[in-house]
């Protein structure tokens, strides 16, 4: 009798145990996936068309964002699109409010802040999928364990200067040549919120040491909220060159025959990612799934590039128009972020202190 029981007991406790990791599998992706037009998903599609909607929470543009999400929808017209778009301190923080309150309203992020990512995930807040798209992706850009967030584009930042006002023989070559007396008040940053800007100090900081901000103090740059702002006064000839320019802001304003240069400095470009993942407690989870799937393979992947001019990690992906491959460019990325996430207070101080905010 005892042992009749004891076996009942071990035979629901394993059953409940296949059950659970059945669900698992479910959740983390699938044995056999469905070819797409271009792509591979695991998602439910006909649960994802019934389900009709995705909502997205993004830090980029308003108008490529759109465009983005107007290539997933003319793919599956079945499926409407929309999306907030906010900085990501304060993304962070609607999300956030919106968890607290149980109100669970986005399907999928983009953040390009590696600290608010690794929080979240630390809270609990990505839903687990493997995406069959992320056997494309580098280790380095994916979450550790696979499955909750990956870097869905890179962002990089090198040198712009208007060459109406800059001639190619006064150029910077190089970030030292940015330290010259001669571009005192005629060079512009962005604000210590931007998380490619706190790169850039981070590695320029590694590479030069911290005299190189003591001497770029000197210059008095101008701050901006976003590269959008920096392009257009220097076209405007409102300043002479970009400090940080942002690879895919060059890209956007040379696509619209402004007269912008590019300086690719022989150490490197600072760059970042920016990270996608789905939201847990997703309202639309199937539409989830496959929205993901399509923006991690090749055709979200080109859209990406067309509507808001950035690179893809996947070594298999075309440059955006007019861009260079990450491939062929020297990239340099914090090796620690644990530890570069760390440097965000002593680097909003002393940004904040240089460019005159604080």
């Amino acid at each position: 009798m005892i042992a009749s029981k004891a076996g009942r007991v071990a035979s629901a406790v394993a059953g409940a145990a296949l059950l659970l990791l059945s669900h698992q599998a479910a959740a983390a992706g699938c044995a056999s996936p469905q070819q797409m037009d271009g792509f591979k998903t695991c998602a439910d599609v006909a649960k994802a068309k019934q389900e009709g909607a995705v909502v997205i929470y993004t830090t980029d543009p308003e108008r490529g964002t759109a465009e983005l999400l107007g290539a997933f929808n003319k793919m599956f017209p079945e499926i409407k699109t929309s999306f907030v778009r906010l900085q990501a301190g304060a993304l962070y923080a609607k999300l956030m409010a919106e968890r607290r309150a149980n109100s669970h309203l986005v399907d999928a992020m983009q953040i390009s802040d590696l600290g608010f990512v690794l929080d979240l995930q630390k809270r609990g807040g990505y839903m687990h999928y493997v995406s069959p798209e992320m056997a494309a992706y580098k280790d380095g850009y994916k979450s550790s364990p696979e499955g909750y967030w990956t870097w869905g584009t890179i962002i990089m930042a090198g040198i712009a200067y208007n060459p109406k006002t800059v001639s190619a023989a006064d150029a910077p070559k190089d970030w030292k040549d940015l330290l010259d007396p001669k571009w005192k008040g005629e060079i512009s940053v962005k604000v210590s919120n931007s998380g490619l800007q706190h790169v850039a100090w981070y590695e320029l900081r590694r590479l030069y040491g911290p005299e190189y901000w003591t001497k770029f103090a000197e210059l008095q740059p101008k701050a901006y909220d976003s590269y959008v702002q920096q392009f257009d006064r220097m076209v405007n000839g409102q300043g002479k060159v970009i400090h940080t320019a942002q690879y895919s802001g060059y890209l956007e304003f040379k696509a619209k025959g402004a007269p912008v240069e590019f300086v690719y400095p022989p150490d490197g470009l600072p760059a970042g990612p920016e990270t996608w993942g789905l939201i847990a407690e997703a309202p639309h989870p199937a539409a989830a799934q496959l929205f993901m799937d399509w923006l991690l393979g090749l055709p979200g992947q080109v859209a990406i590039g067309n509507a808001l001019h950035l690179n893809s990690p996947r070594d298999d992906a075309p440059p955006p128009p007019g861009g260079v491959s990450v491939s062929k460019l020297k990239l340099i990325f914090p090796s620690d972020w644990a530890d570069f996430i760390s440097t965000r207070p002593a680097f909003a101080k002393e940004w904040d202190k240089m460019t005159g905010l604080k």
